[in-house]
């Protein structure tokens, strides 16, 4: 890999900071954004930028998980529960990256995007269905819960349905991100939002 530049080393920083910042609000680590910085713009091998974006998403979902927790935003039992399965994922996948050539990393990765974004627009402007139940493995668990609502000033309560599945969700986000490096955060939130389906009372 050919020596940076000073110059190139401060633009990655920046881009670095923005993908953090980008990220973090909308939980999705900031990979998504980095590895194609990398790859499309500086030219760094696959190999490199996803290892690289690997140890940048640890750092920047520390950051955010840290305020999300502080504002009791986050569910504990839900996010360790599902840990699990995406630790598991992600070691598996890291151990598939090793195999695998540059060009079908590339064409993987924009495939995965892909899917991902799909799924979401058809859902834009989709209310939450109410009146539904934990599952029976939601309430052997106990990941039932609540967060505060600014906007209502009031605590919105919530339970978890299709757990089973979500596991399963899980455990391919966690391949996925090991394999491409750009965090499980992009795939959990698709994962919550069209399968566990965290549903209001």
């Amino acid at each position: 890999m050919a020596h940076l530049s000073l110059v190139i080393l401060l633009l990655i920083f920046g881009g670095a900071i923005l993908a953090g910042i980008i990220g973090s609000l909308v939980g999705l680590g900031g990979g998504i954004l980095l590895v194609p910085m990398l790859t499309l713009a500086f030219g760094l091998p696959i190999h490199y930028a996803i290892g690289t974006s690997i140890v940048a998403v640890i750092a920047t979902s520390s950051g955010s998980a840290a305020a999300y927790v502080r504002d009791r935003l986050t569910n504990m039992r839900v996010g360790l529960f599902l840990e699990v399965a995406t630790t598991i994922g992600a070691v598996s996948g890291a151990f598939l990256t090793g195999f695998l050539v540059p060009q079908l990393l590339f064409v993987i990765f924009g495939i995965v995007l892909l899917i991902s974004v799909i799924p979401l627009v058809f859902k834009i402007g989709e209310e939450l269905p109410k009146g539904v139940r934990n599952d029976r493995l939601a309430n052997w668990l106990h990941l039932s819960g609540s967060y505060p609502d600014r906007h209502l000033g009031r605590e919105v309560p919530y339970q978890v349905t299709h757990t089973p599945q979500g596991l399963g969700m899980m455990y391919i986000a966690g391949v996925l991100s090991g394999l491409l490096g750009i965090g499980s955060g992009v795939f959990k939130v698709l994962a919550m939002d069209t399968t566990i389906r965290r549903f209001y009372l």
